[in-house]
Parts: C-alpha cells; sequence; structure tokens
C-alpha cells in the first residue's frame, strides 16, 4: 500500500470541496466542513505546513468513512 500524499490544509479543503463538502464555519485555524449527507469533519490549517499522515489517514477512515484508495481517486 502506497503511502499518503502530503498535503496542506488548504489543498486537503480543495479535495473535500470536489466530493461536496462545504465550509460551514472556522474557529482559528481550523475549518470545518459538512457534507450534504452528514458527515463532517474538521481541517487544520496552520500556514502551509503540511497535514500530518496520521491526522490524514484519520479524516479518511472515520470522518470520511472511505478506504485510502478510494480517496486518492479524488486527488
Amino acid at each position: 500500500m502506497p503511502k499518503l500524499p502530503v498535503l496542506t490544509g488548504r489543498e486537503l479543503i480543495k479535495v473535500l470541496e470536489n466530493m461536496g463538502f462545504q465550509q460551514i464555519r472556522q474557529r482559528g485555524d481550523h475549518v470545518f466542513l459538512r457534507h450534504t449527507d452528514g458527515k463532517t469533519t474538521t481541517v487544520p490549517v496552520h500556514s502551509g505546513e503540511p497535514i500530518d499522515r496520521g491526522l490524514l489517514n484519520k479524516i479518511i477512515k472515520r470522518d470520511l468513512q472511505m478506504t485510502r484508495e478510494e480517496f486518492e481517486k479524488y486527488l
């Protein structure tokens, strides 16, 4: 299984928006997104710093409820 790509917070938000998520609010450096089917997630946006692969894996598996292979199709 290949490693997850390194994405910044803004890049991940663009991918999620292409998947149908919408930004609902922002608190500090954290952007909250919601999908029309009720799924929600929070993405940290820290001035160009990449998101840790562990956190990205958690967002994919728990919040998006999809496999890494399904997620990579949206990249």
